[in-house]
């Protein structure tokens, strides 16, 4: 493989192309950029290239294809798939771009939302290059509109996020009508188990580069997050609004419903915001997104699917306004933010309850989350009254325009001092923040005070222990946590994950209770069977004889439900002390305890 190469003249470009990208102002390739296309253009393996969104995949795949088109032949050399037509006709305008000066080269784009007989006739003109979504271009290869014999390179962009749409039946369609004599280039963000299957299956000995590490958070991203309760969400996403004033970024929302709504808010409250999502048409989504690039628009309310492939240079926030089921979809949304050596942040709601994912999240894109106060509405009148000062300091006074007013205007202010000429400019655009967060509650009263109020758990070191009673004695997390509730040495313990099995249960602990722990419950019994427990950090085991707990220490009840009979019968982020706010009354231990095991 080859080294990093610092300019683009140095990659063995032709003239041409070099034009072209001066012109585009393309200065320093990215690192994907530096790995691929010296090995594009000197080598015909399949490769495999994982970078996240945005680090410049399109030119590092496009150019060595465009620099060894064939001139003598009108037949489709390259084909490009990636997920969403959005995202096809950046790529098509991009190269279209590159090639410039690489004169009779053409490119065209097909996919879904538009008149096909329009793509129809745009293929007769026998492009060298065609960039598509997969049920389209598998539409155009069925009718034999698209052919597909010639082909030199086929490009899987994104094949991450095509696979998540629902893609996949379709792609192994096209990628079975293939010639075998083809060189095929997956670029992905994320490396799973799909994506290895289609390398498998249909490419040969390919390459890898890894630029970063695989499934990791890009550099540039900082990321952060807010605890609320539920119903100050919206609330919160105001106050994180007004404490960046010239922010231009993506709310990601759930559910094209949710979407809509919290839009519908923002421009209800004079926020400059739009909405996509899958109901609305290709032409509202075209003139939301054109605004959107314009910075028309200063925030753009998006579903997952309906916000893939969007890449809109410059965006300083990503703001996920409810987490996404998945960390690739996270990693999706926040790549969006921090391109071209630019910073940029992703910020996080969540509500109390859902605070131990940013756990989750934080061991599988390898980066720490940030835990931020929502601003006060004292907060966010300082930043906008100097934001506002700092604007006017900055405007260009235009002489021509504004001198013919200037004596009238100056008999208008004759009998105002100074100071009192500034209130009242600083008023006239300030009062609408200084009338809304006159009596503004602090969010951040009840929030989240558990986690505030202990150590961060990512510094805690956790010893696992091994306990022979589990699912088939009926134990639940309810028996577990009643039962640690009742032994005064645990009580304030540290607990991780909990798993629990049909014969057994796994449960991680502080390692600085593990003797504790191994004390206390080899000296117990859960659900009427005498505990062994064995530490399988250091292969500690213990079966000494034991007594059934008394019913006064608020021993493990033989009652079904509790928490336990969620999914998968396991835990993460519970703690045995806590207090009893939220949840049924049912969930709470019984016993002298009267604690109840708390979220994290």
């Amino acid at each position: 493989m080859n080294n990093t190469l610092n300019t683009f003249n140095d990659m063995g470009l032709n003239p041409m192309i070099l034009q072209a990208l001066a012109e585009l102002n393309f200065e320093e390739p990215t690192p994907i950029q530096s790995k691929t296309i010296p090995h594009l253009i000197s080598s015909e393996k399949d490769l495999i290239a994982l970078a996240q969104t945005g680090t410049g995949k399109t030119a590092a795949y496009s150019l060595p294809m465009v620099q060894r088109l064939a001139d003598d032949t009108d037949t489709v050399q390259a084909l490009i798939l990636c997920p969403t037509r959005e995202l096809a006709i950046q790529i098509s305008n991009d190269i279209e771009k590159y090639m410039k000066y690489m004169h009779g080269a053409k490119v065209t784009a097909v996919f879904g939302g538009e008149r096909i007989d329009k793509q129809i006739r745009a293929l007769k003109k026998k492009p060298q290059i065609v960039v598509g979504t997969p049920g389209r271009v598998n539409d155009m290869i069925n009718r034999r509109v698209l052919k597909v014999e010639s082909l030199r390179w086929l490009v899987l962009d994104e094949a991450d996020e095509m696979l998540n749409m629902g893609f996949k039946e379709e792609l192994d369609e096209i990628l079975k009508n293939m010639p075998e004599d083809k060189q095929v280039l997956l670029f992905s963000a994320t490396m799973d188990k799909q994506i290895r299957r289609i390398a498998s299956n249909y490419m040969k000995t390919p390459e890898e580069i890894t630029v970063g590490s695989k499934n990791k958070g890009a550099e540039n991203v900082k990321h952060f997050y807010y605890v609320v309760h539920e119903k100050d969400r919206y609330q919160a996403l105001r106050r994180i609004a007004d404490m960046n004033p010239d922010i231009h970024g993506i709310v990601f929302c759930r559910t094209r419903r949710e979407t809509q709504q919290v839009a519908d808010k923002l421009m209800q409250d004079h926020y400059s915001a739009e909405a996509i999502h899958g109901d609305i048409s290709q032409a509202q989504r075209t003139t939301v997104m054109n605004k959107f690039r314009d910075k028309k628009i200063q925030l753009l309310v998006a579903t997952d699917v309906a916000a893939r492939g969007i890449d809109v240079q410059g965006l300083t926030h990503i703001v996920n306004y409810t987490l996404p089921e998945t960390t690739e979809a996270y990693l999706h949304r926040s790549g969006r933010t921090g391109r071209a050596h630019n910073l940029g942040s992703s910020l996080v709601i969540v509500n109390m309850r859902e605070q131990y994912r940013i756990r989750n999240f934080e061991g599988k894109i390898g980066k720490p989350f940030e835990k931020m106060a929502i601003p006060t509405g004292e907060d966010v009148c300082e930043k906008q009254l100097f934001g506002l000062i700092d604007k006017i300091i900055k405007i260009d006074v235009n002489e021509e325009q504004i001198g013919k007013y200037l004596n009238l205007i100056s008999k208008k202010f004759e009998n105002m001092d100074r100071e009192e000429m500034i209130k009242k400019f600083v008023s006239a655009e300030f009062n609408r923040f200084l009338d809304y967060y006159k009596n503004a509650a602090d969010l951040n009263s009840r929030a989240g005070t558990e986690r505030s109020e202990r150590s961060d758990k990512s510094s805690i070191l956790f010893a696992r222990f091994k306990i022979n009673v589990g699912r088939n004695e009926d134990l639940n997390l309810k028996d577990l946590f009643q039962f640690m509730n009742s032994q005064p040495e645990l009580r304030g313990v540290e607990i991780g994950n909990i798993n629990l099995n049909d014969d057994f249960t796994l449960v991680e602990v502080d390692q600085k209770f593990k003797e504790k722990v191994m004390t206390c419950f080899s000296e117990s019994h859960l659900n009427g069977i005498e505990v062994e427990i064995s530490c399988e950090e250091t292969g500690i085991r213990s079966s000494r004889p034991s007594r059934p707990p008394s019913r006064g220490r608020g021993g493990p009840s033989r009652g079904r439900g509790g928490p336990s009979r969620g999914r998968g019968g396991s835990s993460r982020g519970y703690r045995p002390q806590g207090g009893s706010r939220g949840g049924s009354h049912k969930d709470r231990p019984r016993g002298n305890t009267q604690r109840r095991p708390k979220r994290r």
